[in-house]
């Protein structure tokens, strides 16, 4: 179904992610919402990691609403308000989203929606046409 790879000619990927994401015709895509790290009682953690997990938890749930896991993850883009260990990220990510290694943007910004928002991740997946 998807083809995720890292293409030759350009450098590997500095982190848990790949540079290329190929989509089939036929296939539905899902358009998620950016993701806080807000759970579903409307708590928000104090802290960016924790609202980073949170986050993906988010999306994860999403996707199991359309039938869907991290394997179908086609694009993530990932904007936070303050820097995050990127090696611990790595560690989290990958224990939330197993091999999946989707195509991936990091950003920082100067705030999100609330001030209470340090992180926030849209998706983008795939999955065959029903």
């Amino acid at each position: 179904m998807i083809k995720i790879s890292n293409p030759d000619g350009v450098a590997p990927p500095i982190g848990s992610y790949s540079h290329l994401a190929v989509v089939p015709a036929g296939t539905d895509l899902l358009c998620l919402a950016g993701q806080v790290g807000m759970t579903p009682d409307g708590s928000v953690p104090d802290n960016a990691s924790d609202q980073f997990v949170q986050a993906i938890r988010n999306i994860l749930a999403i996707l199991a609403s359309e039938g869907c896991g991290p394997e179908h993850i086609i694009k993530l883009n990932t904007f936070l308000v303050e820097p995050l260990d990127l090696e611990k990220i790595k560690g989290l990510r990958a224990d939330m989203l197993g091999d999946a290694k989707p195509p991936s943007t990091l950003v920082y910004v100067p705030k999100l929606a609330t001030p209470d928002f340090l992180v926030e991740i849209e998706a983008i997946a795939a999955r065959p046409a029903r």
